[in-house]
Order: structure tokens, then sequence, then C-alpha cells
């Protein structure tokens, strides 16, 4: 007899644990979000007596609100053509519901700093615009910093990398 509320138990939240999707419950049709995603791999160069950081590579995506997405790479100063994605509307909502639900356009606007001793690393920029209100958040990745880049940052990231990878397939 013990073991059946424990069975229930097992059958509610082992689905949880293994898809863990956000819900689109506060996602309104009226909801406008537009997001601007930048990575850019930076390495210091030398010029004798002075040393200069600069971006390798850019990649730089761009989402609409109507799925409209845009992908540009830069890669050591010569630019490839722009890739036009159309982005299915249930992923433009998925990410309105990433932005919305997590509580992610109360993040500070902030820019997290990068260690001084380093010769190569990969900064990351976003800037969301849900419903007119802008968040604008930059950071390195976590080996090159010394502060802690919260996890929400984190799994947009994934989520906007998932992107690139599925439009430069």
């Amino acid at each position: 007899m013990g073991a059946i509320p424990v069975l229930a138990a097992l059958f509610i939240v082992v689905p949880t644990l293994l898809r863990p999707e956000i819900t689109n419950v506060a996602v309104n049709a009226d909801d406008v979000i537009s997001i601007q995603y930048s990575k850019q791999h930076m390495k210091k160069i030398s010029f004798g007596l002075t040393q200069n950081i600069g971006a390798e590579t850019t990649e730089v995506l761009t989402i609409s609100n109507d799925g409209q997405t845009s992908y540009s790479l830069t890669k050591d100063g010569y630019s490839a053509p722009d890739v036009k994605y159309q982005l299915p509307k249930e992923e433009v909502t998925r990410m309105t519901a990433l932005v919305k639900e997590t509580g992610f356009m109360e993040i500070p606007q902030t820019s997290i700093p990068v260690k001084s001793d380093l010769n190569e690393y990969d900064k990351y920029g976003l800037q969301v615009t849900l419903d007119g209100k802008s968040v604008n958040i930059s950071w390195p990745d976590q080996n090159s910093t010394d502060q802690f880049i919260p996890p929400l940052i984190s799994q947009v990231q994934t989520s906007l990398d998932g992107i690139i990878v599925e439009i430069t397939k």
C-alpha cells in the first residue's frame, strides 16, 4: 500500500525532470520580441610595445517577432553573406516564454568583466526587447571571468547557439 503513492509521485516527477521545458502559459499573442545575439572569439595581438584585443570571429544572430532570422559571420576581417532563415512560430513562442516566464527581463543591465591576463577568450552579447522593454547583457565564457554567470543567461545562450547550429547546417 505504501508503494502506490511513491509510484504515483514517480510517474509525475520523472517526466518533468526528463523534459525541462518552459511552459508557454504567460505568452500572449500581443507579445512583441526581438533578439540580437553576438558571439566573438577575441584574441590579443601584439604590435611590439603595444597590445590590442580584437575579434578573430564575430557571429551575429538577429530574430524578429515574426520569426525572420538573420545570421552573419565575419572571420579574419572578411564577411560571409548573411544567411536568412524563417524560424517556426513555435520556436519564437518558446524563446518568448523562456525570456518572459523565467524573469530574464528583470536581470539588471550588466557587463561581466574578463580576467586581465587572457590572450584568447569568447565574448557574448545579448539584447532582448520584449514589449518595449530592453535588456542588454554582455559576458565572457565562464573560464574567462572570476564572476559567476547566472544559469538563466547560459540557458538562453544555449538556445540561441542551437538556432545558429540549425541555420548553418
